[in-house]
């Protein structure tokens, strides 16, 4: 994992200190809604937490593999070869088993734009799948 301080600006973008944002959610408390875990996601990308993001996606997800050895490996060489340079959030449509989060991140490699489904499941909430946008 990246270093970070705890009391780090949060990577999601909240001007809170990490501690007190997303740390949180990666220490094993359940985001609230799917915004919250969201935000959290892209933190966890930020500081290099790949078992939060294995944690946090649902099993239909394309990328969900039952191979979490070879998938947290892939998920920290990206962690590591990338910046995450900033996250705003377009749009969040709320719902009881059922969300939607619009938003485009700044990454080293570009700005990458996205519309993220999210299932409850048993009281969690779970990332399920994307449609990448062109903004």
């Amino acid at each position: 994992m990246k270093k970070i301080s705890p009391n780090s600006p949060c990577p999601c973008g909240s001007y809170v200190k990490y501690k007190k944002c997303c740390a949180k959610y990666h220490k094993g408390a359940l985001p609230p809604n799917a915004l919250s875990l969201m935000k959290s996601r892209y933190s966890a990308y930020a500081v290099g937490d790949s078992r939060y993001i294995i944690k946090t996606t649902h099993p239909d997800n394309p990328d969900y593999s039952i191979d979490t050895v070879s998938w947290l490996e892939s998920i920290d060489i990206f962690c590591q070869s990338t910046n995450f340079l900033g996250l705003e959030i377009l749009e969040f449509v709320d719902g009881a088993e059922e969300a939607f989060v619009a938003f485009q991140a700044s990454l080293s490699s570009g700005d990458m734009s996205e519309k993220s489904r999210f299932l409850k499941v048993e009281g969690r909430w779970l990332y399920e799948s994307a449609i990448i946008m062109d903004i």
